[in-house]
């Protein structure tokens, strides 16, 4: 896995959650709970591809979770 892929899931993280931002403010509240999942899981998949770059450059992760 690339830091690259890490880099397209966080943009892809962001995009969701603008989304989900917005469909607030326009009160589509489903559509809102569907683009903020879709943000987790992006950025729960750029977490698995910077972990696993970690591990092989044997870096410790840090595990405090935020």
């Amino acid at each position: 896995m690339s830091l690259d892929e890490a880099s397209r899931q966080l943009e892809q993280a962001i995009h969701d959650a603008q989304v989900a931002f917005d469909c607030i403010g326009l009160g589509h509240i489903d559509r809102a709970h569907t683009n903020a999942l879709t943000a987790r899981t992006a950025a729960d998949a750029a977490e698995t591809v910077l972990r696993a770059a970690l591990r092989d450059m044997n870096v410790p992760a840090d595990d405090d979770d935020l």
